[in-house]
This record gives C-alpha cells, sequence and structure tokens, in this order.
C-alpha cells in the first residue's frame, strides 16, 4: 500500500492535494520495475512538501549546491540496489524518501507550457517518485529510460505527454 503523507504551504485551496498526491506516488510506484512495493503489507509511504521557491532554494542549494529555486527536489532514504530487497523489510512501515516542490517555479512552468498547475504537479510528484527508487536522468539513455516511464504513469493518469512539445 503507498501512502503519500502531504504538508501543503498553502497552495490553491481548490485542489485537493493530498488526493492528486496519493493518486501520482501509487500509479507511479505500480507502473515501475518496483511495482511489488505497492503489493506488500507494509504500508510504503512518501512524504511530500508543498512549498514556496525560498525554502527550495535554500535545500538546493545546502544539499546540491545550487543556490536557485527548482521545480522539484528527491530526497531517497534508499540506494537503488536496495529497492528490491525493500519487500522483505522487517520495519512496520517503509518510509520511501522526501519530495519537496516549488510553488511559484511549478506555477510558471504550468503557465510557460500551457497546462493547469495540478498538471504540471502531478507530473513533477511522479518524477519525483521516480527518484525515489533510483532513476535518474544523468546520461541521455537514463533520461529516455525515466521519461518514457513518465510519458506511460502521465498516460495512465489520464494527462498528455509531459515532454510532448520538448525535443532532445
Amino acid at each position: 500500500m503507498i501512502e503519500a503523507a502531504l504538508l501543503d504551504e498553502g497552495w490553491d485551496a481548490g485542489t485537493d492535494w493530498a488526493a492528486l498526491a496519493t493518486r501520482a506516488a501509487d500509479c507511479a510506484i505500480r507502473l515501475s520495475p518496483h511495482a511489488h512495493l505497492a503489493k506488500i503489507d507494509t504500508p510504503v509511504e512518501i512524504a511530500i512538501r508543498l512549498t514556496r521557491d525560498a525554502e527550495v532554494q535554500l535545500l538546493n542549494r545546502d544539499y546540491r549546491g545550487k543556490d536557485k529555486p527548482t521545480n522539484v527536489l528527491s530526497f531517497p532514504m534508499f540506494a537503488p540496489e536496495e529497492m528490491d530487497e525493500l519487500a522483505n523489510s522487517p520495519f512496520p512501515e517503509i518510509m520511501l524518501g522526501d519530495i519537496v516542490l516549488a510553488q511559484e517555479t511549478c506555477a510558471r512552468e504550468a503557465q510557460d507550457k500551457g497546462i493547469a498547475m495540478a498538471a504540471h504537479a502531478t507530473h513533477l510528484i511522479v518524477h519525483g517518485v521516480l527518484h525515489l527508487i533510483g532513476f535518474d536522468h544523468i546520461s541521455d539513455a537514463d533520461a529516455e529510460e525515466m521519461e518514457g516511464l513518465e510519458r506511460l504513469i502521465m498516460a495512465q493518469l489520464g494527462h498528455d505527454d509531459p515532454y510532448g512539445d520538448e525535443t532532445r
């Protein structure tokens, strides 16, 4: 069972961010190579914080050495090679890690793409979950694999291709 624990720092009150985050995280896990995590009895939790650019800029500076805001940050609790063993975990729950989204950056990117903020945030949560379970986009091959999975997950969630207008 996948659970998304949401801390919302005053994002749009008209959106059920907790439901959106849980649905995105659950679908990302279920369609990933680590789908077994969605089928175990042990709760699998992801903490998702919706905050402001200023907080994300501090985190980005402190943890990545980049003194600027970014749209999403992921902080995994496990190394990629540990993912397959989590199903046999003795813990009462499995905390996969934290995802942090920056409101102003997300809103600006959504506007630039001409899509709803909720759709863009869904994509960023999916992207963040994939980072938590070991995906990255450092090499072109890794980026293609990750983006392909993101496209599949977003389509399953009823959204357009998040990379539809971009060229590599």
